[in-house]
């Protein structure tokens, strides 16, 4: 599994408005509460019935998303904020920093699956038989969980929102925890009852990859990372299409969420008046904020 970049065209009908992308953050989450909330209480009552330590524990993992789920609220709330005093540029970081936190949060069930699994395989005599109910309720959680992240991704791609793929990938964590759980309370009904931690160990690792993944893209994110190799090409190309502009050099982004603010030199026929350079520069910075998805233009105009 890797982390999910966006391909942006250089059309405006293909740019995300931040409201819509607000919306569909909301609806999403809601949605992943209110059914992260009925399968966790299920599993936990169900997994007490009938002895089976995974499926709590299963429960208490679903718990967890809805941790995740809250924090895309908050940060969602603040993201769409404008600009002000102490934050000129907006508050689009909140999703950027949101999506690290949900990095965290994947590493932290990940090793804690892995020391989970490392001491039943070292204590194989520990793990109970549960009774063969468990294994539906497991099967159910599964099948929910996995319609869920693929609901969550399929709007997280329409909307070009790094933070909800992040959320949805976590949802598919749940899910692949649940995927653990199942075949472990199979195997314990078959006589087989190594198969629970082998699977755990499997599937914690691949957690932790992906958490590490998230919380690095993230990180570099808040650390001004630039835009990719695509997206500076499609921009110095809308600024080349500016009437007026002979050249552009020195194009700088860096991201901000979802966002891009851009600084770059535009060269202009040395002979025009300082109001002429001025008009060029606004119409330079007003159609790349047009096409791209891009927050603010800081443009130095170089006299040719």
């Amino acid at each position: 599994m890797s982390v999910q970049h966006f391909d942006d065209d250089t059309h405006e009908d293909d740019l995300i408005h931040p409201e819509h992308r607000a919306q569909a953050a909301s609806k999403t989450t809601w949605v992943s509460v209110f059914v992260n909330l009925f399968l966790s209480i299920f599993q936990i009552v169900v997994g007490i019935f009938a002895k089976s330590q995974g499926l709590i524990a299963d429960g208490i993992h679903t718990l967890s998303d809805l941790v995740a789920d809250f924090i895309v609220l908050f940060a969602n709330h603040h993201s769409k904020k404008e600009a002000d005093e102490d934050h000129p540029f907006g508050h689009h970081r909140f999703e950027t920093a949101a999506s690290f936190i949900l990095g965290l949060l994947l590493l932290g069930v990940g090793i804690s699956m892995l020391i989970m699994a490392t001491n039943k395989i070292l204590n194989p005599e520990d793990i109970p038989k549960v009774q063969a109910v468990a294994l539906y309720i497991a099967m159910l959680a599964l099948v929910g969980k996995e319609l869920l992240f693929r609901y969550m991704l399929k709007v997280a791609k329409k909307v070009k929102s790094s933070m909800l793929v992040a959320n949805a990938w976590h949802a598919r964590s749940d899910a692949a925890s649940s995927l653990v759980v199942l075949v472990g309370i199979a195997g314990n009904l078959l006589g087989y009852p190594i198969l629970d931690p082998i699977a755990a160990l499997v599937v914690g690792l691949m957690i932790i990859k992906m958490g590490w993944e998230f919380a690095w893209q993230a990180l570099s994110d808040l650390m001004d990372r630039a835009a990719d190799e695509h997206e500076i090409k499609a921009i110095e190309k809308t600024f080349l299409s500016t009437e007026g502009i002979l050249g552009v050099h020195n194009i700088r982004t860096r991201k901000m969420g979802d966002m891009i603010i851009v600084d770059a030199h535009i060269e202009v026929d040395g002979n025009l008046s300082v109001r002429q350079g001025h008009d060029i520069s606004v119409n330079a910075r007003n159609l790349v904020m047009k096409k791209h998805q891009v927050i603010d233009v800081i443009t130095h105009m170089d006299p040719v």
